[in-house]
């Protein structure tokens, strides 16, 4: 049995959630905005509950969460939305990170083309963003603060709250890309967020789907532009039918989730304690603050060690990665573990191992890092 160490890509469906992924697909299959019969009134009843559950695990209002089709979609709304609202108030300054996903940067690359001063902060070795560090970029004509919540190839944990409560008093708008946290971290997700970007496929549920939060300022919302036009739907910021089993498998994930949450946290925990303890027996760096670090990611690199090479030593042991899914088929060095100023050899070589326990627990963890072990003193080769 392989075991499947690459949980921060995607996650497997949990059964009870396919289970209410194939009701929806084949039995209660209405279209959510069909009004004249009951399976569409199931529908949209039922998105109407999902909608409500998931906005209050993030403490927000049912209308202040848009369904997407994931975070990808979510941060492009949140970034590329704001673009008409600066332009037209003079306001074109952006601050975010240079470790952030590529489905932050890419945006952001595309409103530097369009006329906008995007700052990208470099958190150091820690891969920590630090509060002072935003703070004092700030300016009278800045648009959008967007820091992630977890990096998604560290596990980083950045001090989005603080950041939050600070930015709530001024006119900047503060988007967070939650894809690594979302489910697993709520306390953070709770505070005066103006913007919040989720996936559910990182939490059991079905690719496909996640949502975007636009929290309102008192009766202000966020003066979003829809990027899509055609029917509507989701406050006509996301036109188009919505995918109501995937909405309610994601309900269901998250309702899963939260049940287990404390468990599962030190399940994680403890499988990450045995891990570090057996590789013991190799030469490595860990890499960010593990001060502030989920207990479901660990981002090293090994002495001496070609990762692209290991990998193909692991693969009867363990399903891995380099870093980010979205950037796999590219062997450059991480950009994320660049921003961090790290060596060469650690950026170009950094591994990412990340977990749900139940599936982490199929790993051997003695012949798993046997096996590192004997590849880096030359034991096994290439």
């Amino acid at each position: 049995m392989v075991a499947y160490l690459d949980a921060a890509a995607t996650t497997r469906v949990l059964p009870e959630v396919a289970e209410v992924v194939l009701h929806w697909m084949s039995e209660d299959f209405g279209n959510a905005g069909s009004r004249t019969h009951g399976y569409g009134t199931r529908a949209k009843k039922a998105v109407a509950r999902a909608r409500e559950s998931i906005a209050a695990h993030l403490a927000a209002r049912p209308d202040e969460l848009i369904f997407t089709s994931g975070a990808t979609e979510s941060n492009n709304i949140a970034i590329l939305g704001l673009a008409a609202h600066g332009s037209k108030h003079g306001r074109r300054h952006i601050i975010s990170s240079a470790i952030e996903h590529k489905a932050v940067l890419e945006p952001l690359e595309h409103l530097q083309s369009r006329g906008f001063e995007v700052e990208l902060i470099e958190p150091g070795p820690s891969g920590r963003v630090s509060e002072e560090a935003v703070l004092e970029r700030l300016r009278p004509d800045t648009l959008l603060v967007s820091i992630m919540q977890v990096n998604n190839e560290t596990g980083i944990i950045q001090p989005v709250a603080a950041l939050a409560e600070h930015l709530r008093s001024t006119p900047t708008y503060f988007h967070v890309d939650a894809a690594q946290g979302f489910g697993k971290l709520p306390d953070g997700l709770r505070a005066p967020i103006d913007l919040i970007s989720f996936s559910g496929h990182k939490v059991g549920a079905p690719k496909g789907v996640g949502g975007l939060l636009i929290r309102r300022r008192g009766r202000d919302t966020v003066p979003l532009t829809p990027l899509m036009f055609g029917g509507g739907q989701e406050r006509k910021l996301r036109p188009g039918t919505l995918p109501v089993p995937l909405i309610m498998g994601l309900a269901k994930a998250l309702e899963v989730f939260e049940a287990d949450r404390a468990k599962w946290l030190a399940a994680a925990e403890e499988f990450r304690s045995r891990l570090l303890t057996g590789l013991g027996k190799t030469r490595f760096h860990l890499h960010g603050d593990q001060d502030h670090v989920v207990p479901h990611i660990l981002n090293l690199s090994f002495d001496d060690v070609d990762t692209e090479a290991l990998i193909l030593q692991l693969k009867s042991y363990a399903a891995v990665a380099t870093g980010s899914a979205c950037t796999s088929a590219s062997y450059t060095p991480s950009h994320v573990l660049a921003a961090m100023g790290l060596p060469e050899q650690q950026a170009s070589n950094g591994l990412r191992l990340s977990w749900f326990p139940d599936q982490a627990n199929e790993l051997d963890i003695d012949e798993f890092t046997s096996v590192i072990a004997d590849y880096q003193s030359g034991i096994i080769s290439a």
